[in-house]
């Protein structure tokens, strides 16, 4: 579930909810009851951690980890032309 950042208008309390993306919209400040809640924009806070495809895709530039079968398929292309 995500978490959405709420500020009332009236008072500038601020409130992090947990609320699934079906729930509807809080309206209702917690702290003075003034139906001035408004639902902030804020940034995803989240990181991808660990090796994904942005490592194996993009860190040789395109190329596949595996040097040692690119130097054995030149090598016997060589000594077949020998």
């Amino acid at each position: 579930m995500p978490i959405y950042a709420y500020k009332c208008s009236n008072c500038h309390h601020e409130q992090d909810v947990l609320q699934k993306m079906s729930d509807p919209v809080l309206e209702v400040c917690t702290s003075c009851g003034q139906h001035t809640y408004q639902k902030q924009v804020t940034a995803a806070g989240f990181q991808l951690k660990g090796s994904g495809w942005y490592v194996t895709d993009f860190r040789n530039g395109g190329k596949s980890s595996d040097s040692g079968s690119s130097s054995s398929s030149g090598s016997s292309s060589d000594s077949s032309g020998s």
